[in-house]
């Protein structure tokens, strides 16, 4: 009889968020190796597999990471709103820092890590991972910083350690308030107000296969291995909004269409509001330009064999039924960007 040993155990760093609690389902399923959840709060799926610690805290991680664990990074500080400013190199380089110190102590081989698109800013309709970068953010700045801690010390060992740097898009999916499910809600509502023309395009990635990729990607040979993550085909604002509006059994006529100039002032106006008085809205300068901006990305992943498990419509179908039209109780949510 021949037993099956299982692997290294796979490390989730931040792994009680939306992608996370996602990818370590997708990770018990597959039962390759051990499981262990690293985050600065426990699991509310898998409260047994967390052990808590702060990406800010060398001693934390230390106790925290095993030898020769395989380790996914998820764990970032990445909305628009964040405060103060400083936590987004905190948490995003300074914990990088910390995670590649520890692995080399810890004689970690592998190291999966997503950044994100927002590295190459307002980039080119098209761009793929030879992009250039361009962030307009600290978000986007800090990912990319991060990046390149995590190449150093794949270079440290070249022949031997392996780090896969995975730059989605906007990530969406049930349980998630984020950007695409307040797009959603507003659709939802009835009380939608298209700023722009519609016609700029925006790539989506749907939660599952994202955590999908992230598992496969933990099989790829040393070297370092980066790519976007995209969900094909690209929607143009205004045929998202009309299908969505189909699956809710609405309209699909946009009723209320602003310009983009008068969109941006009000997004203006809340932010020298919220500058004066604390307070945060749902509406900023900033989220008025990513909404009406292209952001349409390529990527190489097909190069690779992996194939995305559920289509880009089916998801959107998916998420719309789950969110609007059938009832879950107790259902666990997840906040981010």
């Amino acid at each position: 009889m021949t037993m099956t040993v299982p692997g290294p155990v796979v490390v989730v760093i931040g792994g009680s968020g939306f992608i996370g609690t996602c990818l370590v389902q997708h990770l018990q399923q597959g039962a390759r190796a051990p499981v262990q959840i690293v985050d600065k709060v426990a699991s509310r799926r898998f409260p047994s597999l967390t052990r808590v610690a702060d990406v800010r805290s060398l001693e934390a991680l230390q106790a925290a990471i095993p030898e020769h664990a395989q380790i996914i990074n998820l764990a970032a500080e990445h909305r628009d709103d964040v405060t103060p400013r400083s936590l987004y190199d905190e948490v995003n380089v300074e914990g990088a820092r910390n995670i590649c110190r520890i692995a080399a102590a810890k004689r970690v081989r592998t190291i999966v890590f997503t950044s994100s698109v927002a590295v190459y800013g307002f980039a080119p309709l098209g761009t793929n991972e030879s992009g250039s970068i361009q962030p307009f953010n600290d978000y986007g700045r800090t990912k990319y910083e991060a990046e390149q801690i995590y190449r150093s010390w794949q270079a440290e060992d070249p022949q031997h350690r392996t780090l896969v740097i995975v730059r989605p898009t906007v990530v969406f999916g049930e349980q998630n308030r984020g950007n695409v499910y307040n797009l959603l809600r507003q659709l939802a509502s009835g009380r939608f107000v298209m700023v722009g023309n519609g016609k700029n395009r925006k790539s989506m990635a749907y939660v599952e296969n994202l955590a999908a990729f992230l598992e496969y990607a933990m099989s790829f040979e040393p070297g370092v291995h980066t790519y976007n993550f995209i969900d094909k085909p690209d929607f143009t604002m205004e045929t998202l909004v009309r299908t969505v509006g189909k699956l809710l059994g609405r309209t699909e006529a946009i009723r209320v269409r602003i310009p983009f100039v008068f969109g941006y002032l009000i997004g203006r106006g809340c932010d020298l509001i919220a500058s004066i008085t604390g307070r945060k809205f749902a509406i900023s300068a900033i989220r008025v330009r990513k909404f009406c901006a292209d952001s349409v990305y390529e990527t190489a992943i097909e190069r690779t064999g992996f194939v995305p498990p559920i289509s880009l419509p089916e998801a959107l179908e998916r998420t719309v039924r789950f969110e609007f039209l059938e009832t879950h109780e107790n259902r666990e949510l997840f906040y981010s960007e």
